[in-house]
């Protein structure tokens, strides 16, 4: 963070069918503590995994919990996937971004399409796609946590989801997930040198230049 061009923070979203490798790609990037990203925790009304921890995962709540966030204008987004409800608590996300350090986002098209609109020139969007819907399949079975009629339900679900390509700044087919991973990483480097983000700070570091 000695970078002497200050920023404004990015919003880092990537999105991808269920089991195409969004949550790998998420654990790997914030391992690498060098890219420094926080992670946005979302809300869910979704029921806990046994393998998930409240405040960590997810912050699960009620519906009746959920419904008071969106009143108060609490979410930056929020959507309904799978009949269940998922958003993001809006406070977080300004703050780290106000630090010029970057949040990374694992939401689906309906949510991306609502922080677009709210924060356009914030955000880097990410589409991740499996090499094949026989390997998505695949994958799905090989986590062993959803029983045969959800996992259809997914891969139905997940044809609508891969039509939605377009609306991503940059698509990334995950064959293999350490070249997917360098994918991701290429990108996020390249916008956080972006002009637009630092614009005048670059200004100000110019100025400086001249009068030496």
């Amino acid at each position: 963070m000695n970078d002497p061009i200050k920023r404004r923070g990015l919003m880092l979203i990537l999105s991808s069918p269920s089991g195409a490798g969004k949550t790998t790609l998420t654990r790997d990037l914030l391992q690498d503590k060098s890219l420094d990203l926080t992670l946005s925790i979302s809300v869910t009304t979704r029921s806990r995994r046994t393998s998930e921890v409240d405040g960590i995962h997810y912050y699960f709540k009620t519906k009746d919990e959920f419904d008071r966030l969106k009143v108060q204008d609490d979410l930056l987004e929020y959507a309904e996937v799978h009949g269940n409800y998922y958003g993001t608590p809006r406070s977080p996300v300004e703050a780290v971004l106000n630090q010029g350090r970057d949040m990374l986002f694992d939401i689906d098209y309906q949510g991306t399409q609502q922080v677009q609109k709210r924060a356009p020139h914030d955000v880097v969007t990410i589409f991740i796609l499996p090499p094949s819907m026989k390997e998505l399949r695949a994958r799905l079975e090989r986590r062993a946590e959803d029983e045969a009629e959800v996992i259809a339900k997914r891969l139905h679900n997940a044809r609508n989801e891969i039509t939605r390509w377009p609306i991503y700044d940059y698509v990334i087919v995950n064959e293999d997930i350490q070249t997917a991973l360098s994918q991701v990483k290429a990108i996020l480097i390249a916008e956080r040198l972006k002009r637009a983000r630092s614009a005048q700070a670059i200004n100000a570091f110019v100025g400086q230049l001249l009068e030496e």
